[in-house]
């Protein structure tokens, strides 16, 4: 039994067992959270300034819950320094056209949806950073094992025990929480969004 369905549990023992298990859970979150490692999204943060001042690509791809962290981090990256400098992030998401994914699908199987994009966008010196709460994501391994042919650089934003995600990429930030526990690694990955985006933000702002 994870964290989650002991709280479920638990809660439903109690005359208010939404509220109980609110409070549990964001009380977990908090647990979490303070296990982040903030040496490594230091290092993430230096590498996508290196990135755009090279003026290369940033790639984001993940699945469900990681596809909308993906599509947020791109926009966060791309449009939030857009009001002071022309030079922003050219941060993409390959998770946000869907008659490219649903072609690649139908014609090649959905483990190419990213591998087959990177292979028409991706150059020299861009990055891919991966969502993935399991690490272990079929089209997300695949999308890496090209990015490792090429020799570029990778980042993983992963869950659990990192799954073969983790050991994969150049850098790794891994969420560790038992398995199963999609909702805080999904979180905590927004958290890191927000994190490093509002600071590059104000960094680029300064800069100007």
């Amino acid at each position: 039994m994870n964290n989650l369905d002991q709280f479920f549990t638990e809660a439903n023992k109690t005359t208010e067992p939404a509220a109980h298990y609110a409070q549990a859970y964001c009380q977990y979150l908090g647990k979490v959270l303070a296990q982040l490692d903030y040496v490594s999204i230091g290092k993430f943060a230096d590498l996508l300034i290196k990135t755009r001042q090279l003026d290369k690509q940033i790639f984001f791809i993940g699945n469900g819950g990681s596809a909308a962290t993906a599509t947020h981090f791109a926009n966060d990256l791309q449009i939030g320094p857009t009001p002071h400098t022309k030079n922003s992030f050219k941060a993409i998401s390959l998770t946000d056209n869907n008659a490219i994914i649903s072609c690649i699908a139908n014609d090649f199987g959905y483990d190419e949806i990213f591998r087959r994009q990177l292979e028409v966008l991706m150059r020299d010196g861009d990055i891919v950073v991966a969502i993935s709460a399991s690490g272990n994501s079929p089209n997300i391994i695949k999308a890496l094992e090209f990015c490792k042919e090429k020799g570029n650089y990778t980042i993983g934003l992963s869950g659990f025990d990192g799954g073969k995600l983790k050991q994969m990429c150049d850098l790794s930030i891994n969420i560790e929480t038992p398995k199963g526990e999609y909702g805080p690694v999904e979180d905590l990955h927004m958290v890191m969004d927000h994190l490093v985006s509002t600071f590059l933000i104000r960094k680029v702002k300064s800069s100007v």
